[in-house]
């Protein structure tokens, strides 16, 4: 009984992190426009490029967050952290 019990808390975990690797694909791809694979498979010149892009959209929600503006999102700046 005490396998199975800790069969299921592995599975739990495993699908656990998928989902939370999906939903940084996703936002990584909806916030920025980046594919997860094409960054995992750019070569260094390649990958500075996209962290650039990703540090660039951060910083920007940032400042926007700074000024109050009406558009800034917790939600997508937090999104953009985690990326």
């Amino acid at each position: 009984m005490e396998r199975l019990i800790d069969e299921r808390e592995r599975f739990v975990a495993e699908r656990d992190a998928l989902v939370a690797a999906a939903h940084g694909r996703a936002a990584l791809q909806l916030l920025c426009g980046i594919d997860m694979d094409e960054l995992a498979s750019a070569d260094p010149p390649g990958r500075q490029r996209l962290i650039a892009r990703i540090d660039r959209a951060l910083e920007r929600e940032r400042l926007k967050g700074l000024s109050r503006h009406w558009s800034y999102d917790l939600n997508r700046h937090i999104a953009l952290k985690q990326a």
